[in-house]
């Protein structure tokens, strides 16, 4: 039984005037290198009307096109944009994302944060609560009843019946990204387990990692099985060089971040509106093997990860780079994270 699970980040994100069809066939590569290497999961995430002069592909159909090269890798959704979406359209789509991936999948969720998309949808300031616990819940009635029936401004459901059912029962295993202690607790009550975002520090994971189990515990719910963190990560022959090759295109996205209003989700102490060298603390892990593995034991140890999703790819970055990391990570982490042993969450403490 594997001990730490490893997941690559996909992105197709690429500045405007890139060929999309050239980048798509090198992240194909991507995938089948992953899959020849032993990775046991890939992810892509979402986000609409690209700001910055990038442009991406959309999630779902392009997940559904890598799934041909992946083998028995687990598809992973990361994140769907629940507020943005109908509860017929996400629950369609994501038993459509089961049975292409023959039940190997998670399905993971975000509130969202930037103004833009919210804007685009029609989706009011005041209703993204709302519209998010709205989408996973009928969603979930669907997966799981024979009739539903429920009315809103966005959806109106009269004993509606969902043939399309997922090859998971109930449904794929709900990974639930929440920063703020309200999302946290909505974690607890819908979701399987709280997913850890790159942008935090160690700290802050175990003190909403406490925050999440308090609120299982309060909810009569059993600890999850999964405990899942993402990780920006780049894997080179030494530190410097790792920071040479990695920085500049690291630091680049945590600006265009900052400039998407992600801070606002944040606590004023892990803003991430800083320079590089403050955000490259406790936060990324960059360096040789060796210095990559000393980074990755606090997550495993005083955190618990089950399951770590690393980006070694970053906007702009040349696919060589990130092939090479991809390939220390491949025969340097990978052999040491299947036979490493998590702290149990019970044993887990903010302390």
């Amino acid at each position: 039984m594997l001990g730490v699970k490893a997941g690559i980040m996909l992105s197709n994100q690429q500045f405007e005037g890139v060929d999309m069809v050239k980048a798509l066939d090198e992240q194909i590569v991507v995938v089948r290198q992953a899959r020849d290497s032993g990775w046991d999961s890939y992810f892509a995430g979402q986000h609409y009307l690209n700001e910055g002069g990038n442009q991406g592909l959309q999630m779902v159909p392009y997940l559904a096109r890598l799934a041909a090269d992946a083998g028995d890798m687990t598809l992973g959704v990361g994140l769907l944009l629940a507020p943005l979406h109908n509860p017929v359209y996400t629950a369609e789509t994501i038993a459509t994302l089961d049975v292409i991936s023959r039940g190997n999948m998670v399905f993971g969720v975000g509130l969202g944060y930037r103004t833009a998309e919210f804007e685009a949808f029609g989706v009011r300031k005041g209703q993204r609560v709302q519209r998010f616990e709205e989408c996973l819940t009928v969603a979930k009635q669907l997966w799981t009843l024979d009739k539903v029936s429920y009315e809103s401004d966005t959806c109106i459901l009269r004993d509606a019946h969902l043939s399309l059912r997922c090859v998971q029962k109930p449904h794929p295993p709900i990974w639930f990204a929440a920063k703020h202690p309200n999302a946290i607790r909505r974690a607890a009550q819908l979701g399987d387990c709280l997913y850890h975002s790159p942008k935090a520090t160690l700290a802050t994971h175990k003190e909403r990692l406490t925050l999440y189990k308090e609120a299982l515990r309060k909810s009569g719910k059993p600890l999850p099985k999964e405990n899942p963190c993402r990780i920006e990560i780049y894997c080179a022959k030494d530190r410097a060089t790792a920071m040479a090759l990695a920085g500049p295109y690291i630091s680049e996205k945590y600006k265009a971040y900052a400039q998407w209003e992600s801070d606002k989700a944040m606590p004023e102490h892990e803003r991430i509106d800083k320079s590089f060298e403050e955000l490259v603390q406790d936060r990324f892990v960059i360096g040789s093997p060796e210095d990559c593995w000393e980074q990755l034991q606090p997550y495993i140890k005083e955190l618990g990860v089950t399951h770590f999703v690393f980006r070694t790819h970053f906007l702009g970055m040349p696919i060589a780079n990130a092939m090479a990391s991809m390939k220390l990570l491949s025969e340097e982490l990978l052999p040491a994270l299947h036979s490493a042993t998590p702290t149990p969450l019970e044993k887990v403490t903010a302390a």
